[in-house]
């Protein structure tokens, strides 16, 4: 997957405001996500954040207050408009900014823009109020909101000429997106509790005593609460682990972006894990200088060069 001539074209004024915009909703909402992106050169920032942007609004009308009739009526339109921008039907004076830069992010780089569908899918299944019986259930749906957007990230960021295993760098994104979404599961349990949502899988919850649900600060009593978060959190080190093998194979700034957002969500478990009632007293977050910190490791290489010594010895 490599850059097109194309995405070396200058950017008209519409087009620049479009992504100017783009990367305002990015910086005033994305507050992990963001700390990765700033890491990127200019173009691929801007594909970022019209990736971002676009991805929002689906969020947005999943988490907003619509009836479910209206929400999926939104929704259905939302992808119409995707169709128009895969059709090239959107011009750069289109009154959306969001679509008039994720048309153009589109024409610049191999954005497998069905990621965005499968988004839409997903937010679907939230509107609908699906529940996850087992893992495999609940993996399906993390890989329409989470894994979909690592393939879709990888679009934009490409890989490096003959990286070893460069073939599977799609399955690497989407696994890392499922790694992603997990760890905010956990973060979330309370909070999605509070609007009727349940997403870790009932098998779980029955395992642990936690059938009742999360509608307080404390667990469930008679609960392993934290015998509930420490086996998910396994689960997320497993797919994070499996994923970051995605970093040897990307250039260096986009590595350091993937290391960045992907460390921030890794310290979070690390957080999750030592204080597992944590995320039924409120929702748990990083100080910024800690997201700085994380963002500095990634454009380091530290982590790049962890894998990749990991790497070698496995094919040694």
């Amino acid at each position: 997957m490599s850059r097109t001539v194309e995405a070396q074209a200058p950017v008209s004024a519409p087009v620049q405001a479009a992504y100017s915009y783009c990367e305002a909703v990015t910086g005033q909402q994305a507050r992990n996500f963001a700390y990765g992106i700033r890491l990127l050169p200019a173009d691929k920032r801007q594909a970022m954040s019209a990736l971002y942007a676009f991805s929002r609004r689906v969020d947005d009308i999943g988490d907003g207050t619509l009836a479910e009739d209206a929400k999926r009526t939104r929704l259905e339109e939302t992808r119409a408009l995707l169709g128009r921008i895969r059709d090239g039907a959107v011009d750069e004076d289109d009154t959306d900014p969001v679509a008039v830069a994720l048309a153009d992010a589109a024409r610049r780089f191999p954005i497998p823009l069905g990621g965005l569908d499968e988004l839409i899918d997903g937010v679907l299944m939230d509107v609908h109020g699906e529940t996850y019986e087992t893992w495999d259930d609940l993996k399906a749906y993390c890989r329409c909101v989470a894994g979909a957007i690592g393939r879709l990230s990888l679009g934009v960021f490409g890989t490096q000429p003959g990286a070893p295993g460069s073939e599977r760098a799609a399955e690497y994104a989407d696994t890392l997106g499922l790694a992603l979404q997990l760890t905010n599961i956990l973060r979330d349990v309370r909070e999605d509790a509070g609007t009727g949502r349940t997403y870790l899988p009932a098998d779980d919850l029955a395992k642990f005593g936690c059938s009742t649900g999360f509608d307080g600060p404390l667990p469930p009593p008679g609960s392993d609460f934290a015998g509930l978060v420490h086996f998910e959190v396994r689960r997320a080190r497993a797919l994070f682990a499996e994923g970051y093998r995605l970093l040897p194979m990307l250039d260096r700034r986009s590595g350091a972006c993937v290391a960045a957002m992907a460390g921030i969500y890794r310290r979070l478990l690390d957080r999750i894990e030592r204080d597992p009632e944590a995320v039924l007293r409120g929702r748990v977050s990083l100080p910024g200088r800690e997201k700085a910190y994380v963002a500095v490791r990634g454009l380091s290489g530290l982590d790049t060069r962890y894998v990749s010594r990991q790497s070698a010895r496995r094919r040694a």
